[in-house]
């Protein structure tokens, strides 16, 4: 059962719902799709938790579910390889702290390395939530951290001094 049931009605324990776990899907998708692929899928899996929001609110991982529908919303609708918005981080770019081969070296992850990246780094993500939506295990969540940041660190040219 829901820790969402406890509300009146459907449509109060849907906005609960959204109101605990709504950025977070979105953010894992933006992480894995880009921001605009990433925020439409988010909405699609939205819209889809609401019309099935009987079915959905009795799963034991619905917000995992619901990164799965996203993430089919997204790749369906993808037409060509995940663009961050570099105009939006142009202006950052001229910031004493940013990295120019950031958004580059972001780019040459896989999917699976740049989420753990982003959500973790980026967002500040313990590895059990990204774990969970992910639904993976955590060791493997590690794996691709290590591997995202080493070819990160490649690609930058910064060496890890552990």
């Amino acid at each position: 059962m829901s820790v969402f049931s406890g509300a009146d009605s459907a449509e109060e324990q849907f906005d609960a719902f959204v109101r605990v776990h709504g950025e977070r899907l979105t953010r894992a998708l933006v992480a894995a799709y880009g921001p605009v692929d990433g925020s439409d899928a988010a909405q699609a899996a939205l819209c889809y938790g609401w019309e099935n929001w009987s079915r959905v609110q009795a799963m034991d991982n619905a917000v995992g579910y619901l990164y799965r529908v996203g993430q089919t919303e997204a790749r369906r609708n993808r037409t060509k390889a995940v663009v961050f918005d570099t105009d939006s981080v142009a202006s950052a770019r001229t910031a004493p702290d940013f990295e120019p081969g950031l958004v580059d070296g972001l780019r040459s992850l896989t999917e699976s390395q740049r989420m753990a990246v982003l959500l973790i780094h980026g967002h500040g993500y313990r590895l059990v939530e990204v774990a969970d939506l992910l639904e993976i295990s955590v060791s493997t969540l590690r794996n691709h951290l290590r591997r995202g940041l080493e070819k990160l660190r490649r690609e930058l040219g910064v060496e890890h001094v552990a």
